[in-house]
């Protein structure tokens, strides 16, 4: 089966995958943001498959807000909706789009010294949450 994607398929993807490791940044912002950012999107740009040729990139042109909220707001029904169109075209990627983003989160995660802050470990249960609504 051949999955043809569309563009606004690859901006909910990216929005999905990338808006996640944004979240990761903001709740481990008492550490180092970078270094969480980093970590993640070396995860995200290491994916395979068609996940990994759509997620080499981080989306163009979206606007997060102001807020860890606003930002929540966008990016968690994102990873909803990438997981539902995944699943309608390919099961396969979705599984692989979800151990990717899961993968990013706890790369992102792990840059601080042992256990993960509350406050991180609470958005990844978040961003679980939101890839297993679909």
């Amino acid at each position: 089966m051949s999955i043809t994607f569309t563009d606004q398929d690859k901006l909910t993807l990216r929005t999905a995958a990338w808006g996640a490791v944004s979240l990761m940044s903001a709740a481990g912002a008492a550490g180092s943001a970078h270094k969480v950012a980093t970590h993640g999107s070396m995860a995200l740009t290491s994916a395979t498959g068609l996940v990994g040729h759509v997620l080499n990139k981080a989306p163009k042109g979206v606007k997060y807000g102001k807020t860890v909220a606003e930002l929540a707001d966008q990016v968690l029904p994102a990873l909803t909706a990438a997981m539902s169109l995944l699943k309608e075209q390919d099961p396969a990627e979705a599984d692989n789009f979800r151990s990717t983003v899961i993968v990013a989160i706890e790369a992102a995660a792990r840059t601080h010294q042992g256990e993960p802050s509350p406050t991180m470990a609470e958005m990844a249960r978040k961003i679980t949450g939101a890839l297993d609504a679909a």
